[in-house]
């Protein structure tokens, strides 16, 4: 999302995948890291006999799921055909939607596949679009067990051009410093080569692409009646996000621009549930409060809490308290569960990120009032000893923040897309008292151009450390940028030592 104090009505939903890649190249790139190069044709229209697919990976509460998406005519599902054991078989997906008006020209299928399944790819022979992505039909698959966890998750969020009705646009066809997700994803897929990809939120922000300056290379969206089509969810998300949904599954999200309209139907927030919710709908409907999902990658555990219609102005009230708390009971109820795990709690709007922080003890500005309230009025008043971390963005900066006490680290990284926001001076968070009931701030990391400044864009990285977590930010070439952060594993003293 935006900012703090400026929340944009999301108008366009981005498709996303989830899963995790071994078995699959990223795309091409172009020397110098600049990003994927345009199609050399324009895809097909949607409506068309041909059209265009897209393919990804996304880990769901449900387990591991390929996703599948054409705008061809046919209304057919393909096949995907993975090693099982010592057998190699085609598996027919299942049709989860038809096309619907002009917002959802697409056919969307889906397929449940085992924890130990291994190089999938789509069957040519059973796939009726003209132009398919990953061009390789390959997707990518965990590469762990349920014993193990991935090795490298890459975190991204906030990753659209913010294209408003009204005010400043972003530059979306400079992809060096004007709207750089196209090249971080690029280079997360090269340098990192990541396992996994975790999405805070806010996949597109194209509010009236009429104002756009990269119209030529997104046909279909281009006008404000097309702001939360298919077409707009290409351009935000899927295109630029190519070389990861081909090299990693995904985790995701849901942000505030993901929101429903008044009429609940369409809009942003029917394009998030009928393409990339965990749990996918084919009658275009929206619903406010998302049921928290428990997603498990091996003995890491992800659980997603629907955090998007949090406090939507941003003002820090706490009325919708008691519709959190059931959401953070239902974490902790999940981490009990299992104990020997690790929980990261995945939620766009952060619970204890600062913004900013001046002189004075109370000249603090942190959000979100209402999600910190909720999580004291758990049962356990708190989250549990093995929710290690809680990862966040709709704040565009990169911020590591902990306590040094029970409390888990928030890592906020929204700053993988949208325009950059200015961030605190660090000096002047350390020692902050924040949260239900207050807690000084232990240490507080933030990538800005200088303190207190602009914010940098890029993304974070978690590497298994051998029974801990090595934590660095990336800049948008993929280089890190700062310190090397080793999370503790004792329970009473969550916190990052850096070097």
């Amino acid at each position: 999302m935006p900012t703090l104090r400026r929340i944009v009505v999301l108008t366009a939903v981005g498709v996303l995948a989830t899963g995790v890649a071994a078995a699959a190249a990223p795309a091409s790139t172009p020397a110098g890291g600049a990003g994927p190069r345009p199609p050399a044709t324009s895809p097909p229209p949607p409506g068309t006999a041909g059209g265009e697919a897209w393919a990804w990976t996304q880990l769901t509460a449900a387990g591991t799921r390929i996703r599948y998406v054409s705008t061809d005519t046919s209304q057919t599902c393909p096949a995907v055909r993975y090693t099982l054991g010592t057998t190699r078989n085609p598996y027919p997906m299942t049709r989860v939607s038809t096309p619907m008006g002009s917002q959802f020209p697409t056919t969307v299928c889906e397929l449940a596949v085992p924890l130990a399944a291994s190089n999938a790819v789509l069957e040519q022979s059973s796939v009726q679009a003209a132009v398919v992505h990953p061009a390789n039909r390959q997707l990518p698959l965990p590469d762990w067990t349920s014993a193990t966890r991935p090795r490298k998750v890459a975190v991204i969020g906030d990753t659209g051009c913010e294209v408003p009705v009204a005010g400043p646009v972003q530059n979306c066809a400079d992809h060096q410093t004007g709207w750089p997700f196209p090249r971080i994803a690029a280079n997360a897929a090269a340098v990192t080569r990541p396992d996994l990809v975790v999405h805070v939120g806010d996949y597109l922000y194209r509010e009236d692409p009429a104002r756009e300056n990269d119209k030529a290379a997104n046909p279909g969206c281009t006008t404000t009646a097309e702001r939360a089509g298919w077409d707009c969810v290409v351009a935000d998300f899927f295109r630029p996000a190519e070389p990861l949904l081909a090299t990693a599954p995904v985790a995701l999200t849901r942000g505030n621009h993901e929101d429903c309209n008044a009429a609940q139907q369409g809009g942003a927030g029917g394009a998030w549930f009928r393409y990339l919710a965990d749990v996918l709908r084919s009658d275009g409907r929206c619903i406010t409060y998302s049921p928290t999902a428990s997603i498990r990658a091996g003995t890491l555990n992800l659980v997603s809490v629907d955090s998007s219609f949090a406090d939507p102005g941003d003002t820090g009230s706490t009325a919708q308290a008691g519709v959190f708390t059931r959401r953070f009971d239902a974490v902790n109820q999940a981490a009990q569960q299992h104990p020997a795990n690790d929980y990261f709690v995945f939620t766009h709007k952060p619970v204890w990120m600062v913004k900013a922080a001046g002189t004075l003890p109370q000249n603090v500005e942190w959000a979100t009032h209402v999600l910190d309230a909720a999580v004291d009025a758990t049962g356990l008043h708190r989250l549990a000893d093995n929710v290690r971390l809680v990862l966040s963005g709709h704040i565009h900066l990169y911020q590591m923040l902990d306590f040094n006490t029970g409390r888990p680290p928030q890592l906020t990284v929204g700053s993988s897309g949208g325009p950059l926001d200015n961030g605190p001076d660090d000096a002047k968070v350390v020692g902050k008292e924040i949260g239900t009931p207050p807690q000084a701030v232990h240490q507080s990391i933030t990538q800005e151009q200088a303190p207190g400044g602009r914010g940098v864009f890029g993304y974070a990285v978690l590497a298994d450390g051998g029974g801990t977590w090595n934590l660095t930010f990336h800049d948008a070439s993929g280089a890190v940028r700062g310190q090397t952060c080793a999370l503790s594993t004792t329970a009473a003293s969550k916190s990052f030592v850096c070097h």
